[in-house]
């Protein structure tokens, strides 16, 4: 795939990406360009760990030097993550939302198998402009998939999937007919797509200013050192913001919310 080196490439190769190994969202946005809808970008997330190499703040730098600033921050105590979010003057350009997992708060042996993932990360790589969209830069087998798996689902998946998006989302306020979150789950359940019911289908709520829905991750077959296993992938994200009492539209997260859409790559669902 060619080097992205600018904004546009690196957001274009990004969802190249993302819909090369999650299918359902590339027919999800063919449904809705079909209906004769705009489908605008609400944010793209990305997941790493607290390691100094891979930090939240490293990954940010593309988005950063690009014009785009950060705009607050969330604990998400019971999953072990810490996030910052961040946004472009351009309010059509997405919302940049990065996790990191606290590694330092998991066992001996889950930190010094993710270590030695990140040791085998190329000496600078993880400074290039398009790192967000390198895929998998280390050599991992099923055992430590399924090590990592047994503590958390999240340190599984960058294990397996290395760096690129793990979710892009519906702006619902950018759609002209389907304007309603619930209406919206409604359509999506009637064309077979399964959602995240953890904590409720939707997230949040017009007092927070902010719901979200998403469908569950597709499993694929992923290529590992010794195996080929079929995981949880990529998810797709609806996101419908509400007006504050200045007007404007609420342009932040809400981590009640945002925990439970972790929850779209789970095994357990």
């Amino acid at each position: 795939m060619t080097r992205a080196k600018n904004l546009p490439s690196l957001l274009d190769k990004m969802w190249m990406d993302y819909v090369a190994i999650n299918p359902m969202a590339k027919k999800i946005y063919d449904l809705f360009i079909q209906d004769g809808e705009t489908v605008l970008n609400d944010h793209i997330a990305l997941r790493t760990f607290n390691h100094p190499r891979v930090t939240v703040d490293v990954l940010a730098k593309p988005f950063i030097d690009s014009g785009y600033k950060y705009c607050g921050d969330y604990h998400f105590h019971e999953k072990k993550l810490y996030a910052k979010h961040y946004q472009h003057p351009d309010l059509t350009l997405p919302k940049i939302f990065i996790s990191e997992l606290k590694l330092e708060e998991f066992s001996p042996a889950f930190q010094k198998a993710v270590h030695q993932l990140i040791d085998q990360v190329p000496e600078g790589m993880e400074h290039e402009f398009d790192f967000v969209s390198a895929g998998r830069p280390w050599k991992v087998t099923t055992q430590i998939y399924n090590d990592l798996l047994k503590e958390t689902d999240y340190a599984a998946w960058v294990s397996a999937f290395g760096y690129r998006p793990n979710h892009f989302t519906v702006s619902i306020n950018g759609l002209k007919k389907m304007t309603d979150i619930h209406a919206l789950n409604t359509y999506l359940k009637a064309q077979g797509f399964k959602l995240n019911g953890s904590g409720g289908e939707v997230k949040g709520s017009k007092e927070v200013y902010l719901e979200q829905s998403s469908t569950l991750a597709n499993n694929i077959e992923v290529k590992f050192d010794d195996a080929t296993l079929m995981i949880p992938a990529c998810y797709y994200e609806f996101a419908k913001r509400y007006p504050m009492k200045n007007g404007e539209l609420y342009q932040g997260f809400v981590a009640a919310s945002a925990d439970k859409i972790f929850e779209s790559t789970s095994r357990g669902q």
